[in-house]
């Protein structure tokens, strides 16, 4: 304990010097968003031991708090404030003052992830044009944390990339393009300030982002290679990239990240990712005092492309690991999380790489319905695409149902079936043939299964490819072609509640 004790006083004089000042924690500062009623924002920083510190609060309502110094830290819990401002915040004490400008209360979300979360906006589609809009969204705030890693968790940030600041081309260009679009996006639906924290770091495996605690529920906190670069090593940007943020209170998440779990890790994405968000939801509501809520909504976006033509199973594997072998969330393992669907947004011109789509509007706003409807419950908004609710199979053809109305275009290989004599189920690793759209309706599809010849269809998947289909052109959308259905790999042989029937 004294040992915890001395590197936590040698972490905050590193950080803060030791003149003794008033200070915020360093993710505090003019033109922040902090999270608005009925949760209410935590707000701390540093100071001399033992000395009184009174928060105001002062604008549209004013607060006043008295705390003291303890551990050189003071604390405080502001009682709910609604969504709007501007406010000053004022820490004093007898020695010194510090002070917040144009605060604001709204929404505030953390985005985090690898390259994709962290691509410019500078560098999407249209960039000139979706740069100049900022001017009008003078209420949507984003905070950028820097690139740095620990080997233990750390109180505070070690470096702040971007304060928080008023939008403006010049700025935002260097901002995460998703991160941003998502709060615009979010702005124009709600009508109140937006905080969006970045903390994201390209290359980055879901084991870098995660506490040891959470490594240990799927058996990963000791299987470190030391092959592994810095930034793909255990823990280390958990300790110094979203450990700081934990007294944070906050709305909730969204992530772009996965990639890099196709080669490392993979078989385990489907633990140590649900198992992460769950880690995650407990740190930040402890870390904020209760403020932030336990299960917070948690967004993602599914893996999108890389190679056309490959055979490589990688990103198949990880988007249905991504759901925790479900397909779709949310769901029991996955409770209050939204995805998006980003298979069918393939940028096989980019730039910057074929891993990086440069449309990143499409994907920001298929988070945004999904927040909509999981997390402000607007019951009219879809934001799942079509998923099967059974499977009929005859010797000659398969009949999937789906759960909704859809729109359906023609492909002869974007479903495929595995053909078993055998009670097992079929696996990626298994054969598997092309099985032709033969016919639709308005919520099926029939396949032809003459490819298994003379022995029983045991399974079937769908966009089970890299590069399934080309831009927005996947065979099977909802009803208004917008949302895409999501890959599904369905075993005949699954047990009990199987939706799979045969005639």
């Amino acid at each position: 304990m004294a040992v915890t004790l001395c590197v936590f006083v040698i972490l905050l004089v590193f950080f803060h010097g030791s003149d003794g000042n008033l200070s915020f924690a360093s993710y505090y500062g003019d033109h922040m968003v902090l999270q608005k009623s009925p949760d209410r924002a935590v707000l701390w920083g540093f100071g001399p031991e033992s000395e009184q510190v009174t928060v105001f609060l002062s604008g549209p309502v004013t607060q006043k708090t008295l705390v003291t110094v303890t551990g050189g830290i003071w604390r405080v819990t502001l009682d709910p404030v609604d969504a709007g401002g501007p406010y000053n915040v004022t820490a004093s004490s007898w020695s010194s003052t510090a002070t917040l400008t144009d605060v604001l209360f709204g929404d505030v979300w953390l985005c985090g992830g690898q390259s994709n979360m962290y691509f410019k906006m500078s560098q999407i589609f249209n960039a000139s044009e979706e740069l100049a809009l900022s001017a009008k969204y003078p209420h949507v705030r984003p905070f950028m944390v820097a690139l740095n890693r620990s080997e233990i968790e750390l109180p505070d940030l070690i470096q702040v990339e971007l304060p928080w600041f008023e939008p403006t081309a010049t700025v935002l260009a260097e901002f995460s393009a998703v991160c941003w679009l998502f709060g615009r996006y979010m702005y124009d639906n709600l009508n109140y300030p937006i905080g969006l924290v970045e903390s994201c770091w390209g290359g980055t495996p879901v084991e870098a982002w995660s506490s040891t605690r959470a490594l240990q529920k799927c058996g990963l906190e000791k299987t470190e290679d030391r092959s592994l670069s810095h930034i793909e090593k255990n823990s280390v940007m958990w300790n110094s990239m979203i450990h700081p943020l934990l007294n944070m209170t906050i709305k909730g998440a969204i992530w772009y990240q996965g990639e890099a779990n196709a080669v490392y890790h993979q078989d385990n994405y489907n633990c140590s990712f649900p198992a992460m968000i769950d880690d995650w939801r407990m740190a930040f509501h402890h870390g904020s005092g209760g403020q932030t809520a336990l299960d917070f909504p948690f967004g993602f976006v599914q893996l999108s492309t890389y190679q056309k033509h490959s055979t490589d199973d990688g990103f198949p594997n990880i988007r249905w690991h991504q759901t925790a072998d479900t397909g779709f969330v949310p769901n029991p393992r996955m409770k209050k999380t939204f995805m998006a669907v980003a298979l069918d947004l393939p940028d096989g011109t980019s730039p910057y790489g074929t891993i990086h789509p440069r449309d990143k509007q499409d994907v920001a706003y298929r988070l945004t319905l999904g927040a909509r409807a999981v997390v402000d419950n607007e019951r009219d908004v879809p934001f799942l695409g079509p998923f099967p609710s059974q499977i009929l199979s005859t010797q000659m053809y398969v009949y999937i149902t789906y759960d909704q109305t859809i729109s359906v275009t023609p492909s002869k290989n974007i479903f495929e079936i595995c053909c078993s004599g055998i009670w097992a189920p079929c696996g990626p690793g298994s054969l598997w043939f092309p099985a032709p759209i033969i016919q639709w309706g308005p919520n099926t599809i029939q396949l032809s299964t003459a490819l298994c010849q003379v022995s029983e269809v045991a399974a079937v998947r769908y966009a089970w490819k890299d590069w399934p289909c080309d831009f927005k052109a996947c065979p099977v959308y909802g009803d208004s072609g917008i949302l895409p259905a999501p890959p599904f790999i369905i075993n005949r042989f699954a047990g009990k509640g199987s939706i799979w029937k045969s005639y």
